[in-house]
């Protein structure tokens, strides 16, 4: 895939062509004559001109008829530059100034970067009471909104909060976040890197209450943090109902890990309050890439004393006291006083009403991190191995009833804000595509039902729209089985590896495996290279 900023470029020399094109074409057609300012030098240049022609005339009917150009219709006047040769930087400057002022040429004049904006309800904050925020970038005119949230770990107590803000602040403060940020993947202004959702309406929500976008606890003079994840969100579409949120027709609420979950915890929330204040015409979604996480039992076991080490369930049995964390009401009465369920994608999607799409890497880095697998320098061995394995399959088996979704066997963390996503493939499907048509079965229903209240929108029962999967997920059952996975690097020398190279640092036996499935070795080793 080409650069971004070399995309970019080219964008705007093409933007520049054509806006020269529509000068000159401008310039060439037929005019009234008028007299204007220094006329008789103009009067002279023009007779000059037709003198000219007429000469040409001449020539033309003296030539062989062999060698004769033909000429039909209008008579056309060349275009006549020796006013500008002396000072081509100012006519260059002035095509440019057209050129911005051409609404079809005028995306190089739009300003690309999301803007930040603290919220005005002050009361809501990050962990160390600094504002929280959000930033934007509007796409007048458009009815499509994308709000996404970050991600970024979380912290439970007193000791991990605190090295969490030695370590980590601006996920817990914003008094060092940056003016603007420039999208990426889904969140990316540029139709050749984000060609469904470029010109919505981005908003880039930042991860600073470390709850996992879940808590309603102001800092007071008894506690040393606030955890107001799940009040930021709400305060922030707020705001937006003021910039024209109010007439959308699609929210899609997106983020990736930590914030993958948040989507899972919220997008009910926020079509409930859309709905509460009367925006029942909004079809709200939601898209968790990488927060589907497991509550599984660890590869090794270890004390929890720290965020990396310490088993998800205990983290957030911890963290769900320690935030005031919230979760969606239909969960909650599914799991009365074990509410820390809710926070595990494959309990707390089948209670959820809005449409949720799942991007999940089948071995994803952050979970095996906290179940103990380290990917070190050193080969991994055999009982690593099959965890791995099963790892896999576990996360497949819990995805088997999500209708909409795309999983690679890839080892990998988070893709929807990468630049390379659109380069991932499961089943020859890419995720961009795969978005598309959710969005069309979705259309399509909405269509069928009469309405675009999220009771109408059936999420266990979209039917896809013929040739456009949903339900994509890779069944080989290895890491990096699929020849589309983002390039592995070696974390001692940082090279690249091959799939053969990765599966053996891995401690894949290639014999073995062979013989297990009656082929020759050399044969496997074909497959694997083909990512079969």
């Amino acid at each position: 895939m080409q650069s971004r900023g070399v995309l970019k470029g080219s964008a705007g020399l093409s933007a520049v062509r054509s806006c020269l094109l529509l000068l000159f074409i401008h310039m060439s057609a037929p005019v009234e004559p008028k007299r204007v300012a220094g006329g008789r030098a103009q009067t002279r240049r023009v007779q000059q001109q037709q003198q000219q022609q007429q000469q040409q005339q001449q020539q033309q009917q003296q030539q062989p008829p062999a060698n004769r150009e033909r000429v039909e219709g209008a008579e056309s006047f060349p275009l006549d530059f020796t006013a500008v040769e002396g000072n081509m930087d100012n006519f260059m400057v002035q095509i440019k100034n057209l050129a911005q002022s051409l609404y079809p040429c005028s995306a190089q004049k739009l300003d690309q970067d999301m803007k930040l904006h603290f919220l005005k309800n002050v009361s809501v904050t990050c962990n160390d009471g600094s504002p929280a925020g959000y930033y934007i970038k509007e796409s007048k005119g458009s009815k499509r909104w994308l709000l996404f949230l970050e991600g970024g770990w979380y912290c439970f107590n007193r000791q991990t909060c605190d090295s969490r803000y030695e370590t980590m602040r601006r996920l817990m403060s914003s008094t060092k976040w940056p003016q603007t940020r420039t999208g990426t993947g889904i969140l990316s202004p540029q139709p050749e890197e984000n060609p469904h959702w470029w010109n919505a309406n981005i908003v880039f929500i930042p991860y600073c209450s470390s709850d996992v976008w879940s808590g309603a606890t102001p800092k007071t003079d008894h506690s040393d943090y606030a955890f107001m994840g799940s009040l930021i969100i709400k305060e922030v579409v707020n705001e937006l109902l003021t910039k024209g949120l109010d007439k959308a027709k699609v929210l899609l609420l997106a983020g990736s890990s930590a914030g993958g979950t948040g989507v899972l915890l919220n997008v009910d929330h926020v079509a409930e309050q859309l709905e509460s204040q009367g925006h029942r015409g909004v079809q709200v979604r939601g898209l968790a890439d990488s927060g589907w996480f497991l509550d599984n039992k660890q590869y090794k076991f270890t004390d929890c004393l720290d965020t990396i080490s310490c088993a998800p369930t205990e983290a957030i049995k911890r963290g769900i006291r320690y935030w005031g964390g919230l979760v969606p009401e239909s969960c909650r009465q599914a799991h009365v006083g074990e509410e820390w369920n809710c926070f595990f994608g494959y309990k707390v999607y089948p209670t959820l009403k809005s449409p949720v799409f799942v991007v999940q890497w089948l071995f994803d880095e952050a979970q095996l991190t906290v179940d103990n697998i380290h990917l070190t320098g050193q080969p991994v061995h055999e009982g690593q191995w099959r965890y791995i394995q099963n790892l896999g399959q576990e996360l497949r088996s819990t995805l088997r009833h999500v209708p909409a979704m795309f999983a690679p066997a890839c080892l990998s963390h988070e893709l929807i804000t990468r630049t390379y996503w659109m380069d991932i493939q499961v089943k020859g499907t890419s995720l961009p595509r795969a978005l598309h048509c959710w969005d069309r079965s979705l259309q399509d229903n909405n269509h069928i039902n009469g309405s675009h209240s999220r009771h109408n929108q059936q999420k266990h029962k979209t039917p896809p729209v013929r040739g456009c999967p949903l339900h994509l997920i890779d069944s080989c059952p290895w890491p990096h089985c699929n020849p589309s996975c983002p390039t592995i690097h070696d974390q001692l020398t940082g090279q690249e590896m091959s799939v053969i190279q990765f599966l053996k640092h891995m401690g894949f036996d290639v014999q073995k495996m062979a013989q297990q499935q009656g082929m020759d070795p050399r044969t496997l080793l074909g497959m694997l290279n083909n990512g079969n």
